[in-house]
């Protein structure tokens, strides 16, 4: 039987939320969801061995703080469906480096990188669906922002 989400749960879901605004974890959550469009298996161990530049370390810290909150799920301390429920951006952030993980953990040596996320996100009902969906919406929001500047750059 799966755990009943508790009153222990949202809070610990609540803390989470609030690390989530802290003025860096903001810009570098909108860097990873806006700008960083990893084409290949190799620009994300490119940009994983780019250290140090604001771009690793925002990639770090984007993907530290997912796995990080996962973990909470997969050690049980928060019940997955109320974690997922609440945490939708934890499926756009997969979605970007899921194509490519394999091989970033095999070539940088790192087999567990990202696995509690991993476990989460591929854990949900329709996983591989949500992820495509996320895919999409961001290419599309991110093509309607590009053509916006273009037109107030004209």
């Amino acid at each position: 039987m799966a755990k009943k989400a508790t009153a222990h749960d949202a809070g610990l879901i609540l803390k989470l939320y609030d690390l989530r605004r802290e003025a860096e974890m903001r810009k570098a959550r909108h860097w990873f969801t806006a700008e960083f469009w990893p084409q290949s298996a190799d620009e994300l161990i490119k940009l994983a061995n780019s250290f140090p530049s604001q771009e690793n370390a925002w990639m770090r810290q984007v993907s530290g703080y997912w796995d990080m909150a996962a973990s909470f799920v997969t050690t049980g301390a928060i019940d997955a469906d109320a974690f997922r429920a609440a945490n939708g951006e934890i499926f756009a952030t997969f979605s970007k480096i899921h194509p490519y993980l394999a091989e970033l953990r095999t070539t940088i040596s790192e087999p567990d990188i990202c696995k509690d996320m991993e476990a989460v996100v591929l854990a949900a009902p329709d996983a591989e669906a949500t992820l495509s969906r996320r895919r999409e919406a961001l290419r599309t929001a991110a093509k309607a922002r590009a053509s916006k500047e273009l037109r107030s750059a004209s």
